[in-house]
């Protein structure tokens, strides 16, 4: 178990984190949110013990973090941290030796993740000969590769199409069924809501809202309803309860106060036509993360 206690970090009179304190089991995937600033980053730094917490301390399975435990943790950072003119080999071999790997046992690992990646023909070009999001492959790999207890991802899927952004989530979960621990962080909200069991979201170094995803979302009053078909959307701009209405390709969006106010809207809705859905869903994490913040954390 990873374990974050009243944990505190200065950069001499700049607060960067307060207090924080959260913990992450094995075999569970764990959301550190916050937009830039919030102290992520240095939380990060913490774990990896690039960084002394002012206050606190962190542990590892019972073990303080620091050089004794690096071998146990993956990281990926959101800034490229590759050295391009190495090839993609060299560039492996150099960081899973760091991290007490044989060479046999880096090449046959590599081999596979090349493979899976669908970058095999990649293993002796150079790291800036491939494109940004083969480049994030490469990286993956070596967090990877040494199949850590405790992953850190900070936007692990940045350059990434669809398609390899799937890869990512499978080996991701791969790692999740092995018992493995896993920090996340991304501004792709959808993401989180995929992954995450539990969440963190920090404003200025503190922690605004924590908890299990399921109990956050359900807790959070507001509420909104899905709509198909031919409804009066001015009548339902003016229901009691309801905070907006939009109009979207296929359905018609209500925002409402609470779940007070759903019968309400679906008397509405009934002397509408044509009308295939009524769906009641809670709000969802980034609309969450901006009543909280005040912003949104999509970009």
């Amino acid at each position: 178990m990873l374990k974050v206690e009243n944990v505190t970090k200065y950069y001499g009179d700049v607060l960067a984190v307060d207090d924080l304190s959260f913990e992450v089991h094995h075999g569970e995937i764990f959301g550190l949110l916050g937009v830039n600033g919030a102290g992520k980053t240095t939380t990060f730094r913490m774990i990896m013990s690039l960084l002394e917490p002012t206050k606190g301390k962190i542990t590892l399975d019972g073990k303080s973090v620091g050089y004794n435990v690096s071998e146990k943790i993956g990281f990926l950072t959101e800034e490229r941290s590759l050295l391009t003119k190495l090839t993609v080999k060299d560039q492996v071999i150099y960081y899973a030796t760091l991290k007490g790997m044989k060479e046999p046992d880096i090449l046959k690992k590599l081999d596979y993740w090349l493979e899976r990646f669908n970058i095999s023909s990649y293993k002796d070009r150079k790291i800036k000969e491939l494109s940004k999001g083969n480049q994030q492959k490469i990286q993956f790999i070596t967090a990877i590769i040494h199949e850590p207890d405790l992953l850190v991802l900070d936007e692990p899927f940045t350059g990434l199409d669809p398609i390899n952004v799937e890869l990512f989530m499978s080996a991701i979960r791969e790692f999740k069924e092995k018992g493995k621990m896993i920090i996340f962080s991304s501004h792709r909200m959808e993401h989180v809501e995929m992954f995450c069991e539990k969440l963190v979201i920090l404003l200025k170094g503190k922690t605004v809202l924590s908890g299990s995803l399921k109990e956050i979302k359900k807790n959070y009053r507001k509420k909104v309803i899905r709509i198909n078909g031919d409804v009066d959307i001015e009548s339902l701009s003016k229901c009691n309860g309801v905070i907006e209405v939009n109009k979207e390709s296929l359905d018609i969006i209500v925002k409402i106060e609470s779940d007070e106010y759903i019968d309400s809207v679906f008397k509405i809705v009934k002397k509408g036509n044509n009308i295939t859905k009524f769906i009641v869903e809670d709000a969802s994490l980034n609309e969450i993360f901006v009543n909280l913040v005040g912003v949104s954390y999509e970009k």
